[in-house]
């Protein structure tokens, strides 16, 4: 799963929404809807986001989160480490040789230090 398809998911059924019902409101096939919400696709263009935002009635902030999710929801992603050291050459590759059983305590605490240093986000000034 990815956190866009995981946040999809979460939000289709908060509403109440059938898979089937909202695949055809998108204009796109239950199987490709589910496969966003499995990972099995790859992440969804910009176009379909803002469409999903839009059946969903997401704005604001919770419309930004979705479009960063979905930016970071590629399930098969290539790392490009020409022009970096040999270490860090050398964390890429043991993070995809270890990824799969990575205990999920452990990933959280990879994201957080990862998340460190990181600005917190602006509030955006209210709009009438």
């Amino acid at each position: 799963m990815t956190p866009f398809g995981q946040r999809l998911r979460e939000l289709r059924k908060a509403r109440g929404m059938a898979l089937k019902s909202m695949a055809e409101a998108l204009g796109v096939s239950p199987a490709y809807l589910s496969a966003l919400e499995h990972g099995r696709r790859g992440r969804p263009t910009h176009a379909m986001v803002v469409a999903i935002c839009a059946h969903l009635n997401i704005i604001w902030d919770e419309a930004d989160e979705l479009t960063r999710l979905a930016r970071l929801s590629h399930p098969r992603i290539t790392v490009d480490t020409s022009g970096l050291s040999a270490r860090a050459t050398e964390l890429a590759n043991r993070l995809a040789e270890r990824i799969r059983t990575l205990p999920p305590a452990r990933i959280e605490r990879m994201l957080a230090l990862l998340d460190v240093g990181k600005k917190p986000k602006q509030p955006q000034p209210v709009r009438r």
